[in-house]
């Protein structure tokens, strides 16, 4: 580098300076693409300098690392590590770090009692480390899905149709904790599982709803034979009170009379003995 005494003689200064600037920093740009809108603030010449010399220097310690910079409201990562000083390329990710779900539709799996289904799930995840995104996996979102299909087919297995049906509280929490750990690879954190739909075959639909009328009738056979039993035992009681009551057992007699007399004209006649044989003969 040549250099020249400044304009008052009193510091040097190069005629030409080896360097290449970042223009489109220096200047600042704006641009329009599909579905995305860039501006690119116009930056101070002395601060480019300065960065320049601090990459510079940082190089000269420890070999050149990738940096990635967030550079959107719902998270993002850029890839610097081609730029080479201006001749090679930029990579720009957007990544959502919103909340986000996975609808898993209609996975045929077979239960522990060898009975085929298909099942619905929804899968609910936040990303919560933009960089593992988009290095971990080509789509963490498709990998995701994928490690979802595996955990159905090796959690849903373990379980019979009728604890599958009952308990999907317990199946949804073991799928939870299997998919959760292998997510946390990708950056992605799971929210919530659950499962929406358990489709049947058709024949096993049937199957399943004779089955359950079959526990129906048979409930409601129990019922009227306790029903019966607990009569019969009133009756017992009551026959062995009026044995030992005869007075009782009179007015228990008079009692059915007064009902039989209710329809029809029935004349009856009291006395002191004999009074069912005389009722008898009467009717």
């Amino acid at each position: 580098t040549t250099f020249i005494p400044s304009y008052d003689g009193r510091n040097k200064e190069p005629i030409t300076l080896p360097c290449k600037l970042p223009l489109m920093l220096m200047l600042g740009a704006e641009g329009i693409a599909v579905g995305l809108s860039t501006s690119i603030l116009p930056h101070n010449f002395i601060e480019l300098l300065e960065a320049q010399i601090q990459i510079i220097q940082e190089k000269k310690k420890s070999p050149a690392v990738i940096d990635v910079l967030p550079d959107f409201q719902t998270g993002g990562i850029m890839d610097v590590s081609e730029y080479d000083r201006g001749f090679g390329k930029v990579k720009v990710y957007h990544v959502d770090m919103r909340e986000n779900v996975i609808d898993i539709s209609g996975q045929e799996i077979i239960t522990a009692d060898k009975v085929t289904l298909r099942m619905n799930t929804v899968v609910t995840y936040r990303v919560t480390d933009a960089y593992k995104s988009v290095t971990a996996s080509e789509d963490s979102k498709q990998a995701v899905y994928r490690e979802a299909q595996l955990a159905l087919r090796a959690v849903v297995g373990t379980f019979s149709l009728d604890t599958l049906l009952t308990e999907k509280d317990t199946v949804a929490g073991d799928l939870e904790k299997t998919i959760r750990d292998r997510a946390s690879d990708f950056g992605i954190q799971i929210i919530a599982l659950g499962i929406r739909d358990v489709i049947l075959p058709g024949d096993m639909k049937d199957l399943m709803n004779k089955v359950i009328e079959a526990k129906k009738v048979a409930d409601a056979n129990l019922i009227m034979r306790r029903e019966e039993t607990a009569a019969m035992r009133s009756q017992a009681n009551t026959a062995r009170i009026l044995e030992s009551n005869p007075t009782l057992m009179r007015l228990r007699e008079l009692d059915v009379l007064e009902k039989i007399a209710g329809n029809s004209k029935l004349n009856v006649v009291l006395g002191e003995k004999g009074l069912a044989d005389r009722v008898v003969n009467l009717l």
